[in-house]
């Protein structure tokens, strides 16, 4: 296993992990031994960090792990909030102390300023005084403009984000990714094949051009990050052994992309957004909107509710244009134009707006955003 910064290259995604417990341990303790040290789980993630605690109290293997999990800061009302849920997590853990805390789904800087009223701060300097969180760090969705200006607001000793060769200008970026490594920040990746569907959801075309190559789609979307010095540690969830194994034997290797890789990936790219209902690059020439409206986002998100299905789009939607304090909805657009004035593919941006709006600010989308608006204080 190849380490920077101390956690291995590859890091467990706790989340998908089997219910039972034979299974899960099973998985886990041959990680272990195969030199994974970066376990990552979260208060949100419904039994899974009960189901960690109970493998660390079993074996006995809590020194021997990294343990990352997140403060549900969307959840947080008051100051006494930030305890409830960290002694709760600590008592499922079964531990004492927490090597990796983040601040779960963190949008913008508006948010942690609400959470700097309520004195998080504070809490956090104690914790670590305490020797209870040995390193603070975020999970992010949303744009790179976002990104960049919340890793100016805190000394964060890692971060966590969304990346994959499809990602790659999109969420936090490469231009993100970049200037954390620039901060000294490790960078934690999440959904390194989007959760599957850069392996088996592939289309048929994808598939071909990777099966030529006589390597695996997960052993290209995974090599393509390891060649990347500025990333520390990829998290896969991985539910089977061997799912675990070709994991380890990928991560196992050095890795270099040259001008032949780069060209192959940027192919599958293009057949992939092949798919695409509308034609965005995520050049972001069209922004800012006045009126707020994050348009490359709103695409992005409608184009993957049919490339990667409707419920996967509408979470996208959910978590990188609602919940945050400046929302960038579909629905704010005023229709005044001035987007479609500095848009170089000439799209029709306010109408395609109007179809976001229709297809993902359902019903269910507006039952979410009441809650948004209620952690907000919006009218």
């Amino acid at each position: 296993m190849i380490y920077r910064n101390g956690y291995s290259v590859l890091g467990f995604g706790c989340m998908r992990l089997p219910a039972k417990f034979e299974e899960a341990e099973k998985l886990i303790l041959h990680a272990l031994e195969c030199g994974i040290n970066y376990y990552d789980t979260a208060y949100i993630y419904k039994g899974n960090e009960e189901l960690m605690g109970k493998i660390l109290y079993k074996n006995k293997c809590r020194d021997q792990m990294i343990i990352a999990t997140k403060l549900p800061v969307y959840m947080v009302k008051k100051t006494s909030d930030l305890d409830k849920f960290f002694y709760t997590q600590l008592e499922r853990l079964k531990t004492d102390y927490v090597d990796n805390y983040l601040m779960h789904m963190l949008p913008d800087v508006e948010t942690w300023n609400r959470l700097k009223k309520l004195g998080i701060e504070e809490w956090l300097e104690k914790k670590k005084q305490k020797g209870q969180i040995k390193r603070i760090g975020f999970s992010f969705h949303g744009s790179t403009e976002l990104f960049l200006k919340l890793l100016e607001v805190y000394p964060w000793e890692f971060c966590q984000v969304q990346y994959n060769y499809m990602d790659e200008n999109s969420q936090a970026g490469r231009i993100g990714i970049q200037k954390a490594y620039e901060k000294n920040i490790p960078v934690v990746i999440m959904e390194p094949l989007r959760g599957g569907r850069l392996t088996v959801g592939l289309n048929q075309k994808a598939k071909q051009a990777f099966d030529k190559t006589g390597k695996t789609p997960a052993e290209w979307g995974l090599s393509w990050l390891y060649a990347q010095k500025e990333i520390s540690c990829v998290l896969s969830g991985m539910s089977t052994l061997d799912m675990l194994d070709e994991n380890i034997r990928i991560a196992s290797k050095e890795h270099r992309f040259g001008e032949k890789e780069n060209e192959l990936i940027f192919h599958v790219r293009d057949l992939i957004q092949g798919e695409k209902r509308i034609d965005c690059t995520g050049c972001r020439y069209c922004m800012p909107c006045p009126m707020g409206v994050d348009i490359p986002g709103a695409f992005r998100c409608y184009n993957a509710s049919y490339g990667d299905g409707f419920i996967t789009g509408q979470k996208e939607y959910v978590m990188s244009l609602a919940m945050k304090k400046q929302q960038g909805l579909a629905s704010q657009c005023i229709k005044c134009g001035k987007c479609e004035q500095h848009c170089p593919q000439q799209i029709p941006i306010r109408k395609e707006l109007d179809k976001v709006k229709k297809r993902l600010e359902s019903p269910l989308f507006k039952a979410v955003k009441l809650v948004s608006d209620r952690i907000y204080k919006r009218d």
